[in-house]
């Protein structure tokens, strides 16, 4: 087993917290709070719902939808009025298991009921894993865009129990790794050639070792800028576009995928505002990836919801570049070359010229 620890910047006052990466974690859970809701989507296996409550004896069970249909406003809702009904009190906790979507979910309910109460990830998707569950991200969406409500909640605990990797469908798991080698084109390019090994898979020889170093790194960026002040907005790289896929196709794309798509769209901004030429990192993982095809789409769809990213401010969009291999910067880029990597991008990932092939 692996243990990260996550710097305690918390606005809240938290203490820091540890990451565990392990098989079997599950079954061994403890937390000191007597009242527990546990909140878990549609979905997932039901031995990993039993394995957790045999652990914790949850006050309340709440199930969710499955993956983006749990982060809405009215999801939330309900959620809430659970956790009143049952009488979950100040000094209770929320436990959050599943994909990126439930414990989202699951961490802005904590951060908003009572004005705020404990909270525990079990992440149980590879890209819940390595993204969603450090960090103190949570947070909901809404038809104008993703991630446009919520709070920085950070975890008390987060338990990456490596089992449940093996439940996943082979095209999930490719999704996940995304975020595993954004990870390592931003920080430690060690991770580009790991996350594509034969190895990276359930079971694998390297699988925890290289799940660890890709959740070492956000858990760096997080624990020296846990408000993405400054530098946890380089953990965005790709997410520009990402964000704008899944919104414009109201969701019909999947963040992993979305993310590997949004990394190349990065590759040829940075490549065009003069830095290296990475798009044949960003070309290696879509063919190793496998993303889904895209529909038609063009920039003048796309581009009002790249225009609400997060990053944006009032003078306009930014997108995480890099100038290398772990170099990455923020940048404002002309609309003129945001254009014309829009139409290379979009033309390597057409039906009839598939940069996954």
């Amino acid at each position: 087993m692996r243990r990260i620890e996550v710097g305690g910047q918390e606005p809240n006052g938290a203490a820091p917290y540890r990451v565990e990466v392990g098989a079997g974690l599950l079954s061994t859970l403890q937390v000191p709070q007597k009242h527990i809701a546990l909140i878990h989507p549609a979905d997932l296996p039901r031995q990993f719902v039993k394995m957790v409550q045999a652990s914790l004896s949850p006050t309340v069970t709440i199930e969710v939808p499955a993956r983006d249909d749990c982060k809405t406003l009215d999801v939330l809702s309900g959620v809430l009025s659970k956790l009143a009904a049952a009488n979950i009190p100040r000094d209770g906790a929320v436990v959050g298991l599943g994909g990126g979507a439930a414990t989202d979910l699951a961490g802005f309910a904590a951060a908003s009921y009572l004005r705020g109460v404990a909270f525990y990830t079990l992440p149980t998707t590879l890209l819940g894993m390595v993204d969603a569950a450090v960090g103190g991200k949570t947070g909901v969406n809404l038809p104008e865009g993703k991630n446009l409500v919520g709070a920085f909640w950070p975890p008390k605990a987060v338990w990456c129990d490596t089992d449940t990797l093996a439940t996943l469908p082979d095209a999930v798991f490719r999704e996940g790794a995304a975020e595993a080698y954004k990870h390592g084109l931003i920080s430690d390019p060690s991770l580009l050639e790991r996350v594509l090994s034969p190895e990276f898979r359930p079971g694998g020889a390297n699988l925890e070792d290289t799940l660890a170093d890709a959740i070492a790194v956000k858990a760096g960026v997080v624990t020296r800028d846990l408000t993405e002040q400054g530098e946890r907005a380089f953990l965005n790289f790709g997410h520009t576009l990402a964000h704008a896929l899944e919104a414009v196709t109201d969701h019909g794309v999947t963040h992993g995928d979305a993310v590997g798509y949004g990394m190349h769209y990065a590759a040829l901004l940075s490549r065009e505002m003069g830095g290296a030429d990475l798009t044949p990192h960003t070309r290696a993982f879509l063919k190793w990836q496998q993303p889904a095809p895209l529909p038609p789409l063009t920039f003048e769809a796309v581009m009002p919801y790249m225009a609400r990213d997060k990053k944006a401010d009032a003078q306009g969009v930014r997108f995480v570049l890099l100038c290398d291999l772990a170099q990455p910067y923020l940048a404002r880029v002309p609309e003129a070359v945001l254009r014309g990597a829009f139409g290379e991008w979009q033309r390597a990932a057409s039906p009839s010229n598939d940069l996954t092939v």
